[in-house]
């Protein structure tokens, strides 16, 4: 996002939060949160594909709440009106393809409006199939869980979005030679799957409670959190969704000060930093390796300034709606040990994994007739954990060595962690050795950090090896 599009997107959150009270409240939310998401989606080579991209978010997350509906959910006619409500919004988007010079609030000029009714036509079918093959709500949102899963494996994986690109390309009769994975730019889907697979996994568990279709498509694709997080959980999120709320000039200036912090760390200090950070060009010119220090030092500080500045920005236009979106960072480079960092950086990422992947593998692996050690569970899980966060960002070697990287130093710490219990004293009675302790790992845990983004900021294994041998002299 630039400057002005958070300018904008903030006095949008300050008229609706002026004007928003009850019902008003709930569809000025749902509208504005579907026209965001056309607005930010960019531009894509491949014609019309960003207004099918966003059109795609919708229609899935309908898909998802219709399959993970409780019998207690709201009567079926407030479904239909937010139903209509939804398609009404999207077709008067195609249509302002045929109003110059208004057009449009999609990147590129929609497609025909008869191709959009017909989607419209080929989503219910679908959602009709499903219901009517998959018999059985339990197997519909595994069926679905999945099907995320490998639209998630396909956008993420250079070879396969390529292919996707190619096939896409040709049906639109644009040439194929130009294909490439970075013309799929689906914005937000990362964290809309996470949200999506979030509420599957409760709805299988029995843990969801009863949510309009409203309240569900505002939760997935709200817009202030929508491009880059916090992963909020459907529980909490709806429980400010629903309190009465009026904007009043405290609540103002709390997120007008959160949304300044914010755009002051994205684009002034990360902004800064990338000019001297990290990269694959300025990694393969630099021999000094001195330089090589300072550039790591500068991408340490830019992608913690940069994604923490994000969040900012969210949480100060969610507190202007009256939503209370979770902290993603606090304080995270001066941490003690990689297990406080990873309870301070991306905190709600490394939560949903926590719930939804480790707590789940590491109890069935404890309660396994195999008798597994409890080291060789701790290891499964933390590595495995690591890898698929690291994969999460991209399916390429980098990102894996980057997850295996944390998860290794994570088992270590936990091991450490085990010895230093067993063996020595307690700290409380010597403060002077606590107070050594606490520094050391504070420096310890904050360069293994740093080292790491050697692999998350270059993009090539070889590359990412010869840089670290030569920051020690080694090469």
């Amino acid at each position: 996002m630039t400057i002005l599009s958070i300018l904008i997107l903030t006095l949008s959150c300050l008229l609706i939060g002026w004007i928003g009270r009850g019902r008003r409240r709930l569809d000025l939310l749902l509208v504005s949160s579907i026209l965001a998401i056309y607005w930010m989606q960019p531009s894509t080579p491949i014609r019309h594909l960003d207004f099918w991209f966003p059109t795609l978010t919708i229609g899935l997350t309908s898909v998802v709440w219709a399959v993970s509906r409780t019998p207690t959910a709201p009567p079926i006619r407030e479904s239909l009106r937010t139903s209509l409500f939804i398609v009404a919004t999207v077709i008067a988007i195609g249509i302002l393809r045929y109003i110059s010079p208004l057009c449009c609030p999609t990147p590129t000029r929609p497609p025909h409006v008869l191709q959009l009714l017909l989607a419209v036509l080929l989503v219910s079918a679908l959602v009709m199939l499903i219901i009517r093959f998959l018999p059985g709500k339990t197997m519909q949102a595994t069926a679905l869980v999945w099907l995320i899963l490998v639209i998630f494996i396909i956008f993420k994986t250079e070879v396969l979005g390529g292919w996707l690109s190619t096939g896409l390309r040709g049906l639109t009769g644009q040439s194929t030679t130009l294909a490439s994975a970075l013309d799929l730019r689906w914005l937000g889907f990362s964290y809309v799957a996470f949200r999506l697979v979030h509420t599957l996994r409760d709805r299988i568990a029995g843990r969801l409670s009863a949510y309009s279709l409203a309240e569900f498509i505002i939760f997935i694709i709200f817009f202030p959190a929508f491009n880059a997080g916090p992963i909020d959980r459907i529980q909490r999120f709806s429980q400010d969704l629903r309190k009465p709320f009026a904007l009043d000039p405290a609540a103002v200036m709390r997120s007008s000060q959160r949304i300044l912090v914010g755009i002051f760390n994205k684009f002034v200090l990360a902004d800064s930093l990338v000019l001297i950070a990290l990269n694959d060009v300025n990694a393969a010119q630099t021999i000094s390796h001195g330089w090589l220090w300072i550039l790591l030092y500068a991408y340490t500080f830019r992608i913690y300034f940069d994604f923490a500045g994000y969040t900012d920005i969210a949480i100060g236009m969610g507190g202007l709606l009256g939503i209370q979106l979770p902290e993603n960072f606090t304080r995270s480079y001066w941490k003690s040990n990689l297990t406080q960092f990873w309870n301070s950086w991306h905190i709600t990422l490394a939560q949903w994994f926590r719930a939804y992947y480790f707590n789940p593998l590491t109890r069935a692996l404890r309660t396994s007739r195999l008798s597994i050690p409890m080291g060789v569970i701790i290891f499964t899980g933390q590595v495995s954990t690591m890898l698929l966060i690291g994969l999460w960002h991209g399916v390429t070697w980098n990102f894996a060595i980057w997850g295996l990287w944390h998860g290794l130093g994570l088992f270590v710490h936990n091991r450490w962690s085990e010895f230093v219990r067993v063996r020595l004293p307690s700290l409380e009675d010597r403060p002077r050795l606590k107070q050594l302790f606490s520094i050391s790992g504070v420096l310890i845990t904050f360069h293994y950090v740093a080292l790491g983004w050697v692999w998350f900021a270059l993009t090539q294994p070889g590359l990412s090896w010869q840089v670290l041998l030569q920051m020690f002299g080694a090469a």
